[in-house]
């Protein structure tokens, strides 16, 4: 569908001057962690894809792993039509990325949070903060045993996250330090329970 789309630009002479970002909603589990839906924080469905074609800015066939969020949309198509981006816009322009000059205060870390619980879809209540490396969830709520369960997940190491580290002692200082960046996280997004 995106080739077709380009080819159209293409023929009506639109293709030199059309900014054209694609992402979707995450797919469904089919099985993955024995879950169905898609609204927990496993890899499966936290990733979306994000295509961009932005001719003279955006070389073709870039490829960057900056951690971004659709919260950052708002103010990319801001910065693109050389809007102001409002101080209240929670995310950052992606245009730099795209342009290939990752900022060095860019994010290394992304918030995470799933609440509607109970609801028509059975996902427990969750939240949690990732990085390039770790993943930390924290499940919580009525219906969760002594009212929080955590998990924590190296994924260089266990990219298809099947091991909860959460209780390995090895890993009680990258624990602590995610707790740590989950309460920032929680903090800046100004979340409260």
């Amino acid at each position: 569908g995106v080739g077709e789309f380009l080819d159209y630009l293409a023929k009506q002479g639109l293709d030199k001057n059309t900014i054209v970002m694609y992402s979707s909603d995450q797919g469904f589990y089919l099985g993955e962690h024995g879950w169905f839906d898609k609204r927990f924080m496993y890899e499966e469905s936290y990733r979306t894809p994000l295509l961009v074609r932005w001719p003279g800015a955006v070389n073709p066939g870039t490829r960057n792993a900056d951690l971004v969020q659709n919260i950052d949309f708002a103010a990319t198509f801001l910065d693109m039509a050389k809007a102001p981006i409002p101080n209240d816009v929670q995310g950052k322009s992606l245009v730099p990325l795209m342009k290939g000059k990752t900022p060095d205060d860019w994010r290394d870390s992304l918030y995470y949070r799933y609440y509607q619980y109970p609801g028509m879809h059975r996902v427990m209540r969750h939240e949690g903060v990732s990085t390039k490396r770790y993943k930390l969830i924290r499940f919580y709520g009525q219906d969760v045993p002594n009212g929080e369960e955590w998990e924590l997940y190296d994924l260089e190491k266990d990219p298809m996250e099947m091991k909860n580290l959460y209780a390995d002692k090895s890993y009680r200082t990258n624990i602590q330090s995610m707790k740590k960046e989950l309460q920032r996280l929680r903090k800046q997004y100004k979340i409260e329970d």
